[in-house]
C-alpha cells in the first residue's frame, strides 16, 4: 500500500492510497468466499452452489463486497501510519476497480489540529485573600431586607428616593420614538410604569424633572439621551415626555430582627446570620474557583495557538447562536432587535466557538496523557440526574439522546470537569492579600 498525503487547508487532509494487483486479487478472493458461503442458489444447499455460477450472478455483489473490504482494510492503516485523527465522515472518491488490478481511491478527512500541549501541572495561579465580612454580612441583610421592602402610597409632593406610577408617552425631534426604532414601544409609551426617583434612573435626569409634582399632576419632561444609549437610533439627541403622575409611594424596609429572620424560614435572626455566612462561604468558594479556572484557561491558551477544522467551528457557531437567540427571546428581546445585531451575534458567537473548541481538544489531550476516563456507570449516573430534572424516565432520555448523538457531549462534561479537577489540584496558587 502507498499512502500520500496533502496538506489542502486548516485541519484538512487529501489522502491518496494506491493498492496494487496483488491486494485487490486477495480481496475478490475473500469477497468470493463470502458469498460462496452465504447466498442459496435453486437446487443447491446453502454453501454448496458451484463458484462460477456464484461468480457469474453476483459478479456486482462481489465486486461492491471486495471494495468494501479494501477500503475497510486500508483506510485505518493510512491514518495509524500518518498518525491522523480524523473528526467527521471522511469524503471518499474511488477509482475503477477491476480484479488483479491496481485500485487507487482519494479520501478528504478534516482531522485534530496539530499542536504541542503545553506545560499543564504546576501552572501559576495568584488568588487574592478573601473572607466573610461584617460589612458583607450588612450589605447582604440589606438585600434581604429590600426584597421584604412594601411601598406605601403618600399624600404629598415627589421627594428623591420615592416610588412614582405614571403614564407617559415620548417623542424625539418631534415623533415617537419606535419612528426611530420600531422595537422601542417601551420607550415611547407605558401605562402604570414604576419609576425610582433618582437622577441615574432609567433615563438621566428623567425623574429629578418630577420632584415637587402631587399625585395628578402633568409634567413635560426634557431629556437628552445618553451617546451610549440602548437605542442608538437616538443616542446624544433631544426627547420630551408628556408624564402623568399616577401615585407616589415611600419604600418601607422592614427592621432586622427575628421576624424578619422568620419570613425567610430561619427560627430567629441569630440563624439568619448563620445561613447568610454560610451562603456568603459558598459564594466566595465559588469566586475563588472560577478565578482559578479562568487563569488556568488563559494561561493554557495563550501557550497553545492551533489551526481548527472549519467545518466544527461553523458547526459549534451555529449552536452558540442558537443559545444567544433562545436566551435573548427568553428575556422577551423583540426578533427585529436580534436581527439588527445579525453581525455582532455571529462575531460573538464564532469566538466562543472557537475558545469552546480549543479547551475541548486540549482537555482530551489532558485526558488522554493523565489517563483521565468517564466510565459507563458515571455516564448512566449522569443520565439519571439529568432524567431527574427534567421529570422523564432515565432510559426514555437515554435514548433520546442516543438518537440525537448526544451521549457524546455528555460525556465529555463528565471528561471536562474531571479535567478542570486535576488542573486545580495541580496548579501552583499564590495567595496575595486582597486589594482595595
Amino acid at each position: 500500500m502507498n499512502v500520500t498525503v496533502e496538506n489542502i487547508g486548516p485541519c484538512k487532509r487529501l489522502l491518496r492510497v494506491e493498492l496494487d494487483g496483488e491486494a485487490v486479487k486477495q480481496a475478490f478472493a475473500e469477497a468470493t468466499r463470502h458469498y460462496l458461503r452465504n447466498v442459496r442458489l435453486p437446487g443447491f444447499r446453502p454453501g454448496k452452489a458451484p463458484q462460477h455460477l456464484v461468480v457469474r450472478q453476483f459478479a456486482d455483489g462481489i465486486k461492491d463486497e471486495a471494495k468494501r473490504r479494501l477500503l475497510n482494510d486500508s483506510y485505518p492503516k493510512a491514518l495509524e501510519e500518518n498518525k491522523l485523527r480524523p473528526i467527521i465522515k471522511p469524503e471518499v472518491e474511488e477509482g475503477e476497480l477491476a480484479e488483479g488490478q491496481p485500485f487507487s481511491y482519494t479520501v478528504t478527512v478534516e482531522i485534530e489540529p496539530e499542536f504541542t500541549l503545553p506545560e499543564y501541572k504546576g501552572v501559576p495561579v495568584r488568588l487574592e485573600e478573601a473572607r466573610v465580612t461584617d460589612a458583607d454580612l450588612e450589605r447582604a441583610f440589606e438585600v434581604l431586607r429590600e426584597q421584604k421592602a412594601s411601598y406605601e402610597d403618600v399624600d404629598r409632593a415627589v421627594s428623591s428616593g420615592d416610588f412614582v406610577v405614571v403614564k407617559y408617552t415620548g417623542s424625539c425631534e418631534g415623533k415617537p420614538i419606535t419612528d426611530f426604532n420600531p422595537t422601542a414601544r417601551g420607550l415611547t409609551q407605558q401605562e402604570n410604569y414604576w419609576l425610582e426617583v433618582r437622577t441615574d434612573h432609567f433615563i438621566p435626569g428623567f425623574t429629578d424633572q418630577l420632584l415637587g409634582a402631587a399625585r395628578g399632576d402633568h409634567r413635560t419632561v426634557q431629556v437628552k439621551f445618553p451617546e451610549d444609549f440602548v437605542i442608538k437610533e437616538v443616542a446624544g439627541k433631544d426627547g420630551t415626555y408628556e408624564v402623568d403622575l399616577l401615585e407616589i409611594k415611600e419604600k418601607k424596609l422592614p427592621p432586622l430582627d427575628d421576624e424578619l429572620a422568620k419570613a425567610y424560614k430561619a427560627e430567629d435572626l441569630a440563624r439568619l446570620r448563620e445561613g447568610v455566612t454560610k451562603d456568603l462561604e459558598r459564594e466566595l468558594e465559588e469566586k475563588r474557583r472560577r478565578t482559578i479556572r479562568e487563569q488556568l484557561l488563559n494561561s493554557l491558551l495563550s501557550r497553545a495557538p492551533m489551526e481548527l477544522p472549519e467545518t466544527l467551528v461553523q458547526h459549534e457557531t451555529r449552536n452558540v447562536v442558537y443559545d444567544i437567540v433562545k436566551s435573548n427571546a427568553e428575556r422577551g428581546v423583540p426578533k427585529e432587535a436580534m436581527d439588527q445585531q445579525q453581525d455582532q451575534i455571529y462575531a460573538l458567537a464564532s469566538n466562543s466557538a472557537q475558545e469552546r473548541l480549543k479547551v475541548r481538544f486540549m482537555f482530551e489531550r489532558i485526558a488522554e496523557a493523565e489517563k483521565i476516563g468517564v466510565t459507563q456507570q458515571e455516564l448512566s449516573q449522569r443520565v439519571v440526574q439529568l432524567a431527574a430534572a427534567y421529570q422523564i424516565k432515565p432510559e426514555k432520555l437515554a435514548k433520546q439522546l442516543q438518537d440525537r448523538n448526544a451521549l457524546g457531549e455528555i460525556r465529555y462534561q463528565i471528561l471536562s470537569a474531571k479535567v478542570f479537577d486535576f488542573l486545580e489540584q495541580a496548579a501552583n496558587v499564590e495567595v496575595v492579600p486582597a486589594t482595595a
